[in-house]
């Protein structure tokens, strides 16, 4: 088995190390080759110099910040493995659940796996209206879907070659609209898909985290677009 991990990073200095290290020593809970693809969205802080000194990746630069939805695609368009994984770069996710991940794959023959932050064993307490916001949007992009996902903008989600040479070249979200897009991809597609409770260690805007209420609203647009217009 070959597995490609796809990291999309915007100004990540302070983590891009350790998530990298992180990353390149995680068991899978399985034996399988490790294909590590960063893509950078145009950073203007220390991180294109840090990526440079590591020959072990796949490195895919943008020459303007395009968002995490467009990194996600070019990483699914260059991956090779039999199965492809997102990681975040802030170490909100840890790898060290990526055994937990791949158990639904190799137990039960899932095409598509993704996290929940709400159903794990533990969890950074942070901020109500964003925990109200991500529930709300689950809700909503259920109703439209018909599955019964706990945590729609989950970070974390794992999908078979198939799912994604169906998916990939479809995929039009260039900011955080993507998390919607490909859970309405996948329902559409009628997979097997499987949830498993994942560890989260939130940051603060402090800490650098980047999502706004903005994204809340566009994520709304893209449940109902992804679901009802584009099919």
């Amino acid at each position: 088995m070959k597995i490609s991990i796809i990291v999309p990073v915007y100004n990540e200095e302070k983590t891009i190390e350790r998530v990298l290290s992180e990353v390149s020593r995680a068991p899978f809970g399985c034996e399988a080759e490790r294909e590590i693809i960063v893509v950078d969205d145009c950073s203007t802080d220390g991180t294109p110099a840090i990526l440079k000194k590591h020959s072990e990746i796949i490195l895919v630069s943008f020459p303007k910040n395009l968002g995490k939805g467009a990194a996600v695609k070019a990483g699914f368009l260059r991956a090779t493995g039999d199965y492809i994984l997102i990681q975040d770069s802030d170490l909100e996710y840890s790898p060290e659940d990526y055994k937990v991940l791949f158990r639904p794959i190799l137990e039960r023959g899932a095409d598509v796996v993704f996290g929940t932050r709400f159903r794990g064993e533990y969890q950074r307490v942070l901020y109500y209206w964003h925990y109200l916001g991500n529930a709300f949007l689950t809700m909503l992009s259920n109703m439209f879907t018909n599955l019964n996902v706990s945590d729609m903008e989950v970070g974390y989600k794992v999908f078979s070659r198939e799912v994604v040479e169906v998916i990939g070249p479809r995929l039009t979200s260039k900011r955080f609209g993507i998390e919607p897009e490909l859970t309405a991809r996948v329902a559409h597609g009628k997979w097997k898909i499987y949830e498993v409770p994942i560890h989260y260690n939130g940051r603060t805007y402090a800490e650098g985290k980047k999502i706004n209420w903005r994204d809340g609203f566009r994520a709304i647009f893209a449940i109902v677009y992804f679901n009802v217009f584009d099919r």
